[in-house]
Parts: structure tokens; sequence; C-alpha cells
């Protein structure tokens, strides 16, 4: 069989949903001058992409309910541990991107490596992904702003205009407006993006090194025993609401303990949710080859750090069990009589959203473009701007969506498909790493992932583990927006594939 695409093959079957599209042709897809990305970023910008959007709600929330009801100061173990499963996937996002450096993430990589059709399912996922994310994020900054502005100038929003989460509320104007304006910077350039990102991770960073270093100085040792407190059985879930692993096995999560431990890693794994969107960027970075394993793991192991840490500082100067579920580090200052930190940490954890809400509607458009560019989604959309070189229809068309949905919907229960979403991809790229490796082994890789396939079989049972540890009803959830893409795919994407019409003239 003769390769398509001048490079590698592609199914027998020209009708065949598993076709895979060549890396050559990718890079050559990345130089259409309609359809071409500016090449603007660096390893630098990159990291501090990664830190913007990993270090959000997860650092300022989850540190709390995690001791408070699973593993008590064990909770920064649960933080190295969750670490470690993102490690093992961020190696092998680090091999993709080094090696495909076109934008849309898991997407292409998935392309190059299984089949249009699985890629055309994880892109369909990240659509949904990153699309509730940026949502969810844009609708948690303003609560914060809400409550700042109250808190501090005594200012409140009419009920009506506070969102559906407000008694009385129907429309949440700061998170539509919020969305609105971060759409306007992504047109205008990512590194423009980039810039303001990089002031406001200065100021995150900030206040979590204002959190470390003040909270050192009211550190109680008596909070540190027992480190591990002992076992206990937990709550189980029943119906829709339980998670799936104990649906299908019997298991009951313990909290507490050492088991507990792994409990909580469960949890605040989703503190780290984002570094995977640094892929996303990797066509517009100067040298992706040098750079990408550096932004992706570089913020990886900041992040990892500074999360460990802050978690020893807060349930040092707190006990566990009497730890805020909702506000446990300006709740810890409080419980020293320090109310300054306590109002410094609330106001960096709402300007570090906006790092947040930025980088994944970033990561939304970059995949929207690339499946756009392939003809599986309409191609007017992977027109970029004449000046700007920005995806800017599909950023417009997307940012408007996103902003009605942030002003409209109450996503609290939709915030899980956000996580089931990512652990998706990460199993996707792994898988990928490895059909990579022995399909295409000529390929010039700058940064390789370890022991192949070790490493990558790591990351798929870590990242599947988790998974289970979701509720049944976010399964379901996925599986109607999973079997909705199918019908997209079979009615739309497959007949104008332009993998698919290029395999239609060639000879075998």
């Amino acid at each position: 069989m003769r390769s398509l695409l001048g490079g590698a093959s592609v199914s027998t079957n020209l009708n065949s949903p598993f076709r895979t599209k060549s890396v050559e042709q990718s890079i050559r897809d990345t130089e259409e001058p309609e359809h071409a990305l500016r090449k603007s970023l660096s390893a630098w910008d990159l990291t501090v992409f990664g830190v913007g959007v990993i270090i959000g709600t997860g650092i300022f929330v989850l540190t709390g309910i995690a001791a408070r009801n699973n593993a008590g100061p064990a909770t920064a173990l649960a933080f190295v541990v969750s670490g470690v499963v993102c490690a093992l996937a961020a190696l092998c996002y680090a091999e993709f991107a080094s090696t495909v450096p076109v934008a849309g993430s898991a997407y292409t990589f998935a392309y190059a490596s299984i089949g249009e059709l699985p890629a055309w399912i994880i892109g369909w996922d990240l659509v949904l992904e990153f699309a509730l994310g940026t949502a969810v994020v844009a609708v948690g900054w303003s609560g914060y702003v809400r409550h700042l502005m109250h808190t501090n100038l005594g200012w409140d929003l009419p009920a009506a205009l506070s969102g559906p989460d407000v008694p009385g509320g129907h429309f949440d104007l700061l998170a539509f407006v919020l969305v609105l304006a971060l759409t306007a910077i992504l047109v205008v350039g990512t590194k423009l993006s980039a810039r303001i990102t990089a002031i406001v991770v200065a100021i995150k960073l900030i206040v979590v090194m204002l959190v470390i270093v003040a909270g050192l100085f009211f550190i109680k040792a008596d909070n540190y025993s027992p480190f591990i407190p002992a076992a206990q059985p937990q709550p189980g879930g029943s119906g829709w609401k339980a998670p799936l692993v104990q649906l299908m096995f019997g298991y009951q999560p313990t909290n507490f303990g050492v088991m507990g431990i792994f409990t909580a890693a469960s949890l605040v794994f989703f503190a780290f949710i984002g570094f995977d969107v640094v892929a996303t960027a990797a066509e517009e970075t100067k040298n992706p080859q040098r750079d990408m394993p550096r932004g992706i793991l570089g913020s990886l192991l900041i992040c990892t750090v500074l999360y460990v840490a802050v978690t020893v500082v807060v349930t040092g100067m707190q006990s566990y069990e009497q730890m805020s579920p909702s506000a446990p580090l300006a709740e810890a200052f409080k419980s020293v009589d320090q109310p300054f930190f306590s109002g410094a940490i609330s106001l960096g954890a709402s300007v570090g959203l906006i790092t947040v809400c930025m980088i994944l509607l970033l990561g939304q458009t970059r995949v929207f473009f690339a499946m756009s560019r392939d003809g599986l989604l309409p191609r007017v959309f992977s027109v970029t701007h004449p000046k700007y070189r920005t995806p800017y229809r599909a950023t417009l068309l997307l940012g408007v969506i996103i902003a009605v949905v942030a002003g409209f919907t109450s996503l609290e229960k939709l915030a899980e498909l956000v996580n089931i979403g990512t652990l998706f991809a990460f199993v996707v790229v792994a898988l990928g790493v490895i059909v990579l490796r022995r399909t295409r082994p000529d390929l010039h890789r700058a940064f390789r992932t370890p022991w192949v396939p070790v490493v990558p079989i790591l990351s798929i049972a870590a990242s599947f583990w988790l998974m289970l540890n979701l509720p049944a009803e976010t399964w379901l959830r996925f599986g109607i927006w999973m079997v909705i893409g199918f019908f997209v795919y079979f009615l739309y994407s497959r007949r104008n594939s332009r993998l698919g019409q290029s395999g239609r003239d060639a000879e075998y």
C-alpha cells in the first residue's frame, strides 16, 4: 500500500473511519496562508499559560474539602499522588506536542496515530470540556467578584443580573461580560493574551507565596497529629449518584487512613486540570520541539510544589476537622486573627480565575480550529484573521455561545463533565504514544516519553481509575454527548473530511 500523504500510511479501506493523517501532512497544513497561525510563544509564555490555568479554584477550595473529609494533613501526599498521575500524562503530551507541533492537542495527536474517528471523538470531547470549563470558571469568578464588591464596597448587583444560582436571579451579567472581553483579547492575538496572563499569574503567585510564607509563622505542630488519621468507612452513594466503581465492583472508597489519601487524590486531581491546554498552542510556539516539553512539564512541576507547600502550611495553621470546605485558606488566616491575609487571598482568587477562563477559551478555539481545518467541522471557521493571524471566526462564535451559557446556566452538575473529559483525553494521548512508536519509529522526536510502553500504560490505568470514581450520572451525560458526536461524524464529518477526499483520488 502506498502512502496517500507522504508519511504514515492510511487504511487500505478508503472509507475506513480509522484512516490516519500523517504527521508530515498535519505540519504542511499549518503552512496554508489562510489557515496559518502566528508563531509568537516561547517556553516562558507556555509555562505561564500552564501555571495560569492550573492554579485556580482548586488550590483555594479543594485543599479544605480534601483535608476535612478525606485525608487530614496527609492531603499533601494526595497532591503528590495526583501530581504523579498528571506527570505520567504530561510525559505523553510532551512527546506528542514536540513531534506533532500542530494546534488541536489530543485531537491532532489521535488523528496522527489512532485514526480519524477516535480523533473526532476526542475532539468532540475537548469541545465540551473546554466550553463547560470556561463557563464554569466564568460563573465562579462572577461569584467571587460579587462577594468582594459586597464585602469591601457595599455594592450589590440587582438579583436579576446575579445569575440563576442566586434567588431571584436570571442572568449572570459579570460572567457574560468576562467571556466576551476575553474573546476580544484572543481575537487580537495570542501574544497579547500571554502578556495579560503573565501579569495576572504574577499576582496569583504573589498571593500563593503570601499564604506559604505568612502561614509558616502560625503553624502549630499539634495540628499535624495524627498526620494520617484513622480510616473511616465512607458513606456510599446510591443509584446514579454513586461512583461507577461502586456500582460495578461493590468497592467503597475509604476516608482517612492510607486509602483515604487515594480517595483525596481523586478529588484534588481536578486542581491540576489545565496543563494539557498548553499543548493546544503548539502551532503558535516559536520552537515547539524544545519549548513544548519545557512548558508542559515546567508548569506542572511548579504547581505541584506550590500545592504541596500550601497544603502543609494550611493544615498546620488549623485543625483539619475545623477547616472551611468553601474558603479554607482565607478562613485559616481568620482563625489566627489575620483578616488582611484573608482579604488578599480572596482578591487573588478572583483575579486568578481570569487567566483560567482565558486559557480554557484559548484551548477550546484551537481544537475547534484544527477540526475545522481538517474538514470535520465547516471549513469557514478555520480561516485566520488577515492581520492578527488568529482563528477569529471560531473564537467569536464560541466566545458568544459560551458567554450566553455562562450568563443563563447553573453549571454545578455539568462541571463534572470537564473532569471526565480531561481524563478521557489523557487515556487517548497515552494510547497514541504507544501506537505512533510502532507505526512511525522513523519520526524525529525532540522529546521522548521514557519507558514506553510502561509509562503510557500506567497513565492509562491511573486516569481510568479516577474516571471510575466519578458518579454514574456523569458517565451517562458523557455517553449522551458522545452519541451525539457519532451522529455528527457519520452524517457530516466523514463525508467532508479533507483526508477522505484526498484518499478517494489516491492511487493504490
